[in-house]
């Protein structure tokens, strides 16, 4: 076979993955999601420009994850999507849904600043937390979680049950029995003074001083355990 037939013939010898999929198919596949994800936080950002939400934002939120079902599998939307569809059950946003989507909104945008409208100073942007680096493989049977902030995901009772259902073991506060603290919310340049910030300091300083401590994200969390 010539070159001119084994170039037009390329597409038959595609690579495949362990699946039997075309590779080069498969990472076109993850171009669309990174970019519906960038699209979303971008549409999240702009819901909460002005500092408030109504019931309209949040179902033209869940529209546009039930046009774009792809982005759905990738965080933050696998957290959000089914927050969403929760909170608009009974087809009616109320004040308690309306608080709770407001926090997890800005735990989407990555505690993207808005403004305050009781004294008009805007909100911390995110910071970096000490999380472990490079992240661990979490290892759930017989090991032990604390949970600290609010979570995107769920209550801190449903990160705690999870656990619980893959053999782990969730604690209220930090040991040095402990072996993954897992934070919740992204949180401010202010974490350290923060209702949850204790519970990380604590965890630093038994790190800092060779207890085998691992503290992570929310995210890394959920992909591990939930997918």
């Amino acid at each position: 076979m010539g070159w001119f037939d084994e170039a037009f013939s390329g597409a038959k010898r595609e690579p495949k993955d362990a699946h039997g999929q075309p590779i080069n198919q498969r990472y076109r596949a993850q171009a669309v999601q990174g970019r519906q994800i960038d699209e979303l936080i971008g549409l999240v950002k702009g819901v909460l420009a002005d500092g408030v939400i109504c019931q309209q934002e949040v179902e033209f939120l869940l529209r546009w994850l039930e046009a774009n079902r792809g982005a759905t599998s990738e965080w933050p939307a696998s957290a959000l999507y089914p927050r969403l569809v929760a909170a608009m059950a009974d087809g009616h946003l109320d004040a308690k849904e309306e608080a709770d989507i407001m926090a997890m909104l800005l735990q989407t945008a990555g505690g993207a600043s808005i403004p305050d409208q009781n004294n008009g100073v805007a909100a911390s942007n995110s910071t970096s937390l000490p999380l472990s680096d490079p992240l661990p493989a979490i290892q759930v049977p017989d090991h032990t979680f604390c949970f600290t902030g609010k979570f995107a995901s769920g209550t801190r009772a449903w990160c705690e049950s999870v656990v619980l259902e893959h053999g782990g073991v969730a604690l209220p506060n930090i040991t040095k029995k402990l072996n993954f603290l897992v934070i919740g919310e992204i949180g401010s340049r202010d974490w350290l003074h923060s209702t949850h910030g204790t519970k990380i300091k604590k965890a630093v300083d038994y790190r800092a001083s060779g207890v085998p401590l691992h503290i992570i994200s929310e995210q890394h969390w959920h992909h591990q355990l939930v997918g």
